[in-house]
């Protein structure tokens, strides 16, 4: 009996046995592992009818030059098709890379004009590749016309790439709340982007309304919760997803590990922190960060560095991220000896990396602190990349705390040029010349201020600004912006 007419082709292809040909196609192109010879399969495929109206050939094809990044063969052979099936386009799909070249949108808008219908496992696989939230949109148009707008795993999915690609979430929240009920996927993407975005007291509130919804979380969801708990300093709501997963028998892997440590240790319970981080069986470079990191917010330098030189011991190497929190470390324990030995070593390429601007802000602070203002102020002019206003901060920080009048002059100086719009920068320098009795330029200054149109913020005073290190950074933010 023949298939009615207007039907669209089967979700898969047929499962039979292939022919010869068919099979033989199959094993060179699955057994490929050169990019040059795709082309010259592409060709016989074109010349043979039986290759050519093979799905699983095509399919196969396609999936191979994914695999060996080589996506003009897939190109070319797709605009030969004159019906593609709906399997094989899905198959080009998967072998897009990350961040395509051609436009995910223009291959979909030519397979519809080819007559063809997408499934639900089109939209997914599409998505995956925009970034755009006008691309986005145009997406989401095309899966209610297609039918799908109630498909869980479809709504699921361009949750998630709104959730990406929303700056404040507006769309992922407008899909999220038509969603009739949302499963654990989207509650967790929904968390994970309040997470991700800073609003932790919006990641965490979330979390609580998915419990009311009676929705179980995930290992992936108490992640990113306790990701938001670290960043909110919510102790109470972290000690309780600790309970909930001891009660559920989790086991404590390394990402679940982790996250507990860091969560423990920026809430300030280091010690709850190291009992977590010794349960664990496997640990990872993150996992021993976490730890370090908290001991050095905790101003524990000496056990911060005991647990730095245990790490080495165990095989672990150290990245960019835990020598900064080490140099955070002897920066509040005054280890001068030892951080200059560590950060000579980083210079040298000993840890497989070169400093960042937070190594040299770390280096920074802590002969800054120390008293050690000409080095302080030689590697800052030494520095490979130009110093922002927050290596200067640090600096001046210290000549302040130190007395040191005339290198405080000099730095406010450098952060007049370099910030010349900030009016706090000209209210120190007016602080600073007023401290030494030079009453006239520190006229001139609030003078310029004025002529500029520059005012300080309501309701600080120049003493308060004079005092305040939060001007340009408080003790431990380069760590933090690290962890």
């Amino acid at each position: 009996m023949a298939e009615p007419a207007g039907l669209p082709p089967p979700l898969r292809p047929p499962t039979a046995p292939p022919p010869p040909a068919v099979a033989r196609a199959l094993h060179a192109i699955n057994t490929c592992t050169s990019p040059a010879a795709l082309g010259p399969m592409r060709g016989g495929i074109l010349r043979d009818p039986a290759l050519l109206g093979s799905t699983t050939v095509v399919s196969a094809f396609f999936l191979a030059c994914g695999r060996l990044r080589s996506l003009d063969p897939a190109l070319a052979l797709f605009a030969s098709l004159l019906r593609p099936h709906v399997f094989v386009f899905n198959s080009l799909l998967r072998s897009l890379p990350p961040a395509p070249a051609c436009s995910p949108l223009s291959l979909f808008r030519h397979f519809l004009g080819l007559g063809v219908r997408p499934n639900r496992y089109t939209f997914p696989l599409i998505l995956t590749s925009l970034s755009s939230p006008r691309d986005l949109t145009v997406v989401h148009s095309q899966v209610a016309k297609s039918g799908f707008a109630r498909n869980l795993h479809i709504q699921n999915a361009l949750l998630a790439r709104y959730a990406a690609c929303d700056s404040d979430l507006a769309h992922a929240e407008q899909l999220f709340d038509e969603m009739t009920r949302p499963d654990v996927v989207a509650w967790t993407t929904v968390i994970t982007a309040y997470r991700n975005r800073g609003r932790s007291f919006q990641a965490l509130a979330a979390f609580r309304r998915m419990f009311a919804a009676s929705v179980a979380p995930n290992r992936v969801t108490m992640v990113s919760a306790l990701g938001a708990c670290a960043a909110h300093g919510a102790i109470n709501t972290g000690v309780w997803i600790h309970r909930y997963v001891q009660k559920q028998g989790w086991e404590l892997d390394v990402v679940l590990g982790t996250a507990l440590v860091d969560m423990y240790g920026k809430c300030g319970h280091v010690a709850e922190g190291v009992r977590v981080f010794s349960e664990m069986v496997e640990r990872n470079v993150y996992t021993w960060n976490s730890i370090i990191g908290a001991l050095a917010l905790a101003q524990d330098g000496e056990t911060a560095l005991q647990w730095f030189f245990r790490m080495e011991a165990d095989g672990v190497r150290p990245d960019a991220v835990t020598l900064i929190c080490v140099l955070c470390a002897c920066a509040h324990s005054g280890f001068v000896d030892i951080g200059r030995k560590i950060f000579n070593l980083i210079v040298q390429g000993e840890y497989g990396f070169r400093p960042g601007i937070k190594h040299f802000g770390c280096m920074v602070d802590l002969l800054s602190r120390s008293g050690h203002l000409d080095d302080a102020f030689r590697l800052v002019e030494t520095m490979p990349s130009q110093p922002n206003a927050a290596i200067w901060g640090l600096l001046l920080r210290g000549c302040k705390a130190h007395g040191d009048s005339i290198l405080s002059e000099h730095v406010t100086m450098r952060l007049v040029e370099l910030e010349p719009e900030n009016a706090s920068h000209y209210v120190l320098l007016a602080n600073l010349y007023a401290g030494t009795g030079r009453w006239l330029e520190a006229e001139e200054v609030l003078k310029w201020m004025k002529k500029k149109g520059l005012t300080k913020d309501a309701g600080w005073s120049l003493k308060m600004l004079e005092n305040s290190s939060s001007t340009y950074i408080s003790d431990g933010d380069l760590m933090e912006c690290a962890l």
